[in-house]
């Protein structure tokens, strides 16, 4: 968990130092009174912008683009921050830390809201500042019977490790089984075919026995596999924090100064539960007993609003089975609500009341509207109408954005953009992976790909089933 109480001791520097720009000022008062023109050279430069310069990286943890909404637990503080403060928000992103950290330096962007090591190379550039937290790689197994296999790294020769060839992880493994003697059994994966996220779900399916990853990463990929264990550290941990330049070092003490109340703290740990602590939705079973001839109680609701946009009522059915398993007042992590699982900025842009969010008539309509609009701006470029139905579904899932970037890169790199199966889907998997999320025909960053091919998946197996059991 990031760390407030590192930088109690920076916040008391911080009101030290701007009580002592007060005095200097001569008659400014600390209150802001007096003449402007007598504010000394360094008080000047310690006024906030109006606009706020963020670079920051795609990242599960740090910032994402989710159902068209954007996301990440360092991405909600520094928005936090900056709506509290009265300041415009602008992000930027960067493709890596190095180039983050060139952006700081030539004075594009006012601060880095990402982990960055607090290393002796970047003493001279950078101040450190915000949300301290250590990193490290930690190992990912199944438990069994409740309990973690492997309880200490000693324990690992004659053991199976899983990782992506060449990661920083694979290194790792490599020096672990050095400084183990030997007996290590490295599995490298091509990282070509397989990703981190993928790994970490095929150890919570029993595919492969062990793999390793970042800390926070394993928090998140365990909030959907709560099975996995994640206790046992297998490096030193890395101090890391966000950053601002050496120049500009106010700036860092104002956020310290900022993030050092009860209102913060509290706000962090609400953030923290949400990213790295809550369990997210689990894939829904097919376990719905149909031998009543009827899917759901709310038939006649997707009877009602499924000719609006030419489906089968059948498969919006599917899909609100795969959002909700029908419960008009579910909730994810995410903040999604209702039947349909409707975002609060999607409600917002079709008008549906918070107080409606769960009413399933007023989600069900909702979503149809949505539906409809996907539709349209996936119509020129997937003509074929049953094929476009999984894109709606993905984009539903997804976000628009993320679909178009999956069409981009299946277009570049030989697949059919026009087709679903084994080909966008394949390109959506791809989205998790640094290597494609960073390609320049991308725009929409990371994409947990995953999630959404099998949320595809799934609704087409509910509806096919449907169809066979429930008349039209």
């Amino acid at each position: 968990m990031k760390n407030f109480s590192k930088y109690r001791k920076r916040a008391g520097y911080a009101l030290v130092a701007l009580a002592s720009a007060c005095v200097a000022a001569g008659t400014v008062s600390c209150s802001g009174k007096g003449d402007k023109a007598e504010y000394s050279e360094h008080l000047t430069e310690a006024v906030l912008p109006d606009t706020l310069i963020v670079a920051t990286l795609y990242s599960p943890s740090s910032y994402f683009i989710y159902r068209d909404e954007p996301m990440g637990y360092d991405y909600d503080i520094i928005s936090r921050f900056a709506e509290e403060k009265g300041l415009a928000l602008k992000i930027e992103v960067a493709p890596s830390v190095h180039r983050a950290i060139e952006m700081l330096d030539s004075g594009k962007v006012d601060l880095i809201a990402y982990e960055i090591p607090e290393i002796t190379e970047y003493k001279d550039r950078l101040t450190p500042c915000g949300p301290r937290s250590e990193t490290h790689q930690v190992l990912v197994q199944p438990r069994k019977e409740g309990r973690a296999q492997i309880t200490d790294v000693t324990d690992l020769p004659g053991r199976e490790v899983a990782v992506e060839e060449g990661t920083k992880y694979y290194y790792r493994l490599q020096n672990l089984d050095e400084e183990l003697g030997g007996g290590i059994k490295i599995d490298a994966i091509d990282s070509d075919t397989i990703d981190t996220e993928a790994l970490i779900e095929m150890v919570a399916e029993g595919e492969v026995p062990l793999t390793i990853v970042d800390n926070d990463i394993a928090q998140i990929n365990a909030t959907y596999f709560p099975t996995l264990d994640i206790s046992v550290d297998v490096s030193f941990p890395q101090a890391s924090a966000w950053a601002v330049s050496t120049k500009n070092a106010w700036l860092g003490d104002s956020i310290d100064v900022w993030l050092d109340t009860d209102k913060s703290r509290e706000a962090d740990a609400e953030l923290h539960k949400r990213y790295f602590e809550q369990e997210r939705a689990p894939q829904v079973a097919m376990s719905l007993d149909l031998s009543d001839g009827t899917i759901s109680k709310y038939d006649h609701l997707f009877r009602k609003y499924a000719p609006e946009i030419n489906w089968d009522w059948r498969l919006l059915a599917s899909q609100s089975f795969q959002e909700s398993k029908f419960n008009p007042k579910a909730r994810s992590w995410a903040g999604a609500r209702g039947l349909m699982q409707i975002m609060p900025r999607t409600a917002r842009a079709y008008q549906l009341a918070a107080n409606k969010m769960n009413d399933p008539e007023s989600s069900i309509a909702t979503s149809v509207k949505l539906l409809d609009d996907l539709d349209k701006m996936l119509m020129k470029k997937v003509p074929d109408d049953r094929e476009r139905l999984k894109f709606i579904l993905a984009a539903y899932n997804g976000g628009i954005g993320h679909v178009t970037d999956a069409m981009n890169l299946a277009e570049k790199y030989g697949l059919d953009p026009t087709k679903w199966d084994g080909n966008v889907e394949k390109a959506v998997l791809m989205k998790s992976n640094p290597e494609y999320y960073n390609d320049p025909v991308v725009k929409y960053g990371y994409m947990r790909g995953r999630e959404t091919a099998g949320y595809v998946e799934r609704i087409m197996k509910y509806y096919e089933r449907f169809k066979r059991e429930i008349p039209a």
